[in-house]
């Protein structure tokens, strides 16, 4: 075993070595050639009693402090050029090695090395060849290397070995990023945490998209800014998701990442990003060529200018988070940070012996959320998130990780009342995808005030109603009720009402979707009943075959010379009613980037790897696909316009004045209030919804639904007098001229007339004020 004694360089000094295997990338730490150390004073830090982890920049030069309580020696190691001088670190103080050191400057380079026991049956890998990345950095200079130097243990060129077997004595230094020093402590430029738009969640629409590839295909951008940070808030995105009418970008991860090894086999890589090197460093791919060059702190720079700029606009900006796990895979993985460091209190393990990961999160590792130290670096992270880049929420990947401890998922989590009471924290938007691969692992509608949840149930309820059940009509077989969708319409309060107080989260905490970076998109929805994933390498076993889709007919995307393309028109009505159910609903609509437009990912139901036109938002527009950017522009408007669309509360079936409208009631086809026998009955595919808002707005709004496959004469609902407006039909291929008519007051009708609603339909109407 390689024990701490093994390392040859003496603790009680600062050296100087010439990089492992001088001349050549790699070689044995323990060879390195010694040199003269520099007479350097390390001591305890003066400036607080408990260090700050990580390394912070002080009028002299930094303080550091690293956990790694199962280890005898935490080594600082600094580089300049070819050299590589190391600073033994210490001595631990609950598990923190920490101390100050004079005379380091913002933008140095360093890394760490840990001595202590390879024991990997007990799950310690102390392996001091290893250069480790401080999971505190601020910024990385470099990648990630898949060679075998970057394995704590043995393997071949393969990369494969005994994950038990002998520690590696090869030097990872060359083939790991180095961590960089940044100065936060005066920063340019003006600070993004002090113009946050605040915006409600009852007005909150959420945009979902990848930082590089909403932008690498828009030719109205500078090339340069094409891909990067700065191109999220170059105008024309600006004007393209304001004039949509979305208020939040939410990025997916931007936190430092590294592709899987086997994906670098493949020629691939972790295109989403949900991979983790490092939670405090934003992924320098992202950034400008200039910034890149510049190094960690204008990378930096950038993105805290892109957020300021997006919120100058009136947009805030969400980050999805992945704190579950890292990019560090299972026990054969690489050895990279936190297991270097200390793996047995970092990575959540099964508690057999050997010593084997637990893993709920279906990457090989898990972070324990059981241990103080996983909690705080998760807190830590969130509020420099929040303080120093100014975002204005995040979405928690796998959050049920996040809230596991000995006994499972529990809503009273210590990570949970942390985030709740943290001040960093209070107001902004905390949302969680409330699932993980584990036992017990779904558990939407559980999390805690103040979360929002990602509601599958809303996405299964709009694609079953309008794809997978008329699919299953057309050949004669039977669909689901229109309960579900009903419940999902009017802010699915079977799953978020049950709080302490009942009730007290609202439809807000709804984050409805159909569609998400993870499965079809909106377009392939229509065009695809089978995923078609063969570009992953994966022999099209991955992914999900739960799609709940409907290709109409033909299988893929149909042009003008298709013999099916007569089922085009049909298609592009779906994409319409999807659409409008996600953003008529009570609850947060979020929309995936290019949905707006058409996109299509081929039939890829799972485009993590494909960093390519398979993924990128394409912005060359098609006349149809202009159709429906119009088309969505104008639904986002409406729910703008019409508080009754936007309900804060959940509703109650009563009027909010008595003698006047409930605050909602459902109607079937022929204008009759629904009652128990009509909702369990599977063969009704039509009902009407009204919609009031409460005083002092004097708004109601009535939606048609017709899920059948035939058109539907119908009586128009309500017996409170008025003047129904149509204002939008899903038989609209562009709202343009209808709209005119609408606005004009031509397309009015009477509660109680008569009116024929096309097959598979949805409309709009807007009850006129008196």
């Amino acid at each position: 075993m390689l024990h701490a004694d093994d390392d040859p360089h003496p603790r009680n000094v600062t050296s100087r070595c010439a990089p492992a295997g001088a001349g050549s990338r790699g070689g044995d730490a323990r060879h390195a050639s010694s040199r003269v150390p520099h007479n350097v004073q390390v001591t305890p830090s003066p400036h607080r009693p408990v260090p700050r982890l990580g390394v912070h920049v002080t009028d002299g030069g930094v303080d550091v402090a690293v956990y790694a309580a199962h280890a005898t020696g935490v080594d600082l190691c600094l580089f300049d050029g070819p050299d590589e001088r190391r600073v033994p670190l210490g001595p631990p103080v609950h598990g923190v090695f920490s101390a100050s050191v004079p005379g380091v400057r913002a933008g140095q380079r360093y890394g760490l090395r840990a001595h202590g026991p390879w024991e990997p049956a007990a799950g310690h890998r102390y392996n001091p060849a290893k250069l480790l990345v401080d999971p505190y950095a601020r910024g990385l200079d470099g990648e990630v290397a898949h060679t075998p130097e970057t394995y704590g243990h043995v393997v071949g060129a393969d990369l494969a070995g005994d994950p038990y077997g002998p520690a590696d004595p090869r030097d990872s230094r060359g083939h790991v990023p180095y961590s960089v020093v940044v100065d936060t402590r005066r920063l340019p430029g003006p600070d993004p945490a002090r113009n946050r738009p605040w915006t409600p969640w009852s007005h909150t629409v959420v945009y979902e998209a990848h930082a590089r590839g909403l932008t690498l295909l828009d030719e109205r951008l500078p090339e340069d800014l094409r891909g990067t940070y700065a191109g999220l808030a170059h105008p024309a995105v600006v004007d393209h998701l304001l004039g949509l009418g979305v208020t939040a970008i939410e990025l997916l991860p931007v936190h430092a990442f590294s592709s899987e090894p086997h994906l670098v086999e493949k020629g691939l890589t972790n295109y989403w990003g949900y991979s983790t090197l490092g939670f405090f460093a934003p992924h320098a791919a992202y950034a400008t060529a200039a910034a890149r060059a510049a190094g960690p702190a204008a990378v930096l720079a950038e993105v805290r200018g892109a957020v300021h700029a997006l919120h100058e606009a009136g947009l805030e900006v969400l980050l999805d988070v992945v704190y579950n796990h890292t990019c560090e895979g299972g026990l054969a993985g690489q050895h990279l940070s936190w297991r270097g460091l200390d793996s047995a209190t970092y990575y959540a393990h099964d508690g057999r012996a050997p010593a084997t990961l637990a893993d709920v999160t279906g990457t090989g590792n898990t972070l324990d959320f059981r241990r103080a130290e996983v909690v705080r670096l998760t807190l830590d992270s969130l509020r420099y998130w929040a303080d120093v880049v100014g975002v204005d929420g995040f979405r928690f990947d796998l959050a049920v990780t996040l809230g596991r401890d000995a006994g499972g998922f529990t809503p009273d989590h210590p990570t949970f009342v942390a985030m709740a009471t943290d001040p960093s924290l209070h107001g902004l938007k905390l949302v969680a995808e409330p699932w993980d691969v584990g036992p017990g692992g779904w558990r939407t509608g559980q999390f805690p005030v103040p979360f929002a949840e990602w509601n599958d149930r809303f996405r299964n309820a709009a694609r079953s109603f309008w794809l997978a059940d008329p699919g299953r009509a057309a050949h004669g077989q039977p669909g689901h009720r229109v309960r579900d969708l009903a419940t999902r319409l009017s802010g699915s309060v079977d799953l978020f009402g049950h709080s302490d107080p009942p009730l007290v989260r609202g439809p807000g905490a709804s984050v409805n979707y159909v569609t998400a970076h993870d499965g079809f998109t909106l377009a392939d929805l229509v065009a695809y009943e089978h995923k078609h994933n063969e570009a992953n390498g994966e022999q099209n076993r991955d992914g999900s075959n739960d799609n709940r889709s409907w290709n109409h007919g033909s299988e893929g995307h149909v042009g003008r010379e298709h013999p099916a393309v007569d089922i085009a028109p049909l298609r592009r009505r779906s994409i319409r009613n999807l659409f409008a159910t996600l953003v008529l609903a009570a609850g947060t609509p979020m929309i995936t980037a290019g949905d707006e437009m058409g996109r299509t990912q081929r039939g890829n139901n799972n485009a993590y790897c494909q960093d390519n036109e398979i993924s990128w938002v394409h912005w060359d527009l098609t006349p149809w696909r202009e159709d429906l950017l119009a088309t969505a522009r104008w639904l986002l408007l409406l729910r703008r316009e019409h508080p009754a669309l936007r309900s804060e509360r959940f509703y109650t079936g009563r009027p909010h004045v008595p003698g006047q409208r409930p605050d909602l009631a459902w109607f079937d086809a022929l204008g009759v209030p629904f009652d128990h026998d009509r909702w369990h009955d599977p063969a009704i595919r039509t009902l009407q919804m009204v919609r009031t808002a409460p005083p002092p707005e004097r708004d109601t709004v009535l939606l048609v639904i017709n899920g059948s496959l035939d058109a539907v004469h119908l009586v128009l609902a309500d017996d409170h007098g008025g003047r129904w407006r149509l204002a939008w039909d899903s038989v609209w291929e562009s709202p343009a001229g209808e709209r005119s008519a609408a606005i004009e007051g031509t397309l009015h009708a009477e509660p109680g007339e008569a009116t024929v609603v096309e097959a598979l339909s949805m409309r709009v109407y807007v009850l006129d004020k008196p």
